[in-house]
């Protein structure tokens, strides 16, 4: 079985999931090629859904800005894409294109396997910071792995309330979740604040000491957030690993393979920081 992958978006010319991909075809011994499908236009993006049905190929990611533009062009969703209402890999299956979901399923797993046995405790006290599409796949997935204690804090309640919907989980602002920071055992910003600059979503003064920092940005891989949770003694959690868990989910779902990513967190940090 030869597998044509590919990921759209935009911009992407400088996106590591090829070589997270290609790595994956290597290590499984799977024929086959992950290319980038860069769309610029939304205006052409019912021109290029149709050269991607024409070409057939086996699956591909989707990334900003087109998670959910991508949505009315699909034959179904799965049950978590649907939920979520947003779709970062599409599989071909028999001739139907099927949407899925495996940003917030890799980052819980990747957060599980950094910290086993903390993440153990379904009664950890945690806060997500952010109500955009990061935010409400992490909650999903959280919430659906039955972690009782939620809080989700944004600049606007609203947003935050929308996610929420239907679950015992507590809305807060941003200036709430700063005040009562010391209270939560884990804290993951969802947000793109800190990427490619010095700056943080809120301040960690009061950080409960061995409280676990998340921030899913990672260019630069230690972010201002990161930094200040280490100052106060918190036990970082780097955003690198989201992209590579997200990325070995959706390679089992086209190829029906697992994949052993041993020593490719490293690599991957390697290559972020600018060293291979």
């Amino acid at each position: 079985m030869t597998l044509e992958l590919k990921l759209i978006g935009y911009p992407i010319k400088h996106s590591l999931s090829p070589w997270i991909q290609n790595s994956f075809l290597d290590r499984t011994g799977t024929d086959g090629s992950y290319t980038l499908h860069e769309i610029a236009d939304v205006l052409t993006f019912e021109e290029e859904m149709k050269k991607l049905r024409e070409a057939k190929v086996n699956g591909f990611n989707v990334t900003v800005p087109y998670k959910q533009t991508i949505i009315p062009f699909l034959d179904r969703l799965d049950i978590t894409a649907e939920q979520i209402g947003a779709v970062n890999t599409v599989s071909l299956e028999g001739e139907e294109w099927v949407g899925y979901n495996t940003d917030g399923i890799g980052y819980v797993q990747a957060l599980r396997d950094k910290f086993p046995e903390r993440m153990k405790d379904t009664n950890v006290q945690i806060l997500i910071l952010g109500a955009g599409g990061a935010a409400r796949g992490i909650f999903h997935a959280l919430f659906h792995e039955d972690y009782k204690d939620l809080t989700l804090a944004n600049r606007t309640k609203a947003k935050g309330e929308d996610i929420v919907e239907g679950t015992s989980a507590s809305v807060i602002t941003l200036k709430e979740a700063e005040r009562n920071i010391d209270r939560y055992d884990v804290i993951i910003q969802t947000t793109s604040v800190g990427m490619n600059e010095a700056k943080q979503i809120i301040d960690l003064t009061d950080l409960k000491e061995g409280t676990i920092v998340s921030d899913i940005v990672y260019q630069p891989l230690v972010t201002q957030f990161l930094k200040q949770a280490q100052e106060k003694g918190g036990h970082v959690h780097y955003g690198h690993t989201m992209l590579l868990y997200q990325a070995q989910k959706a390679f089992e779902i086209w190829s029906n393979k697992k994949v052993n990513i041993e020593g490719m967190d490293e690599e991957l940090r390697t290559r972020i920081k600018g060293d291979k």
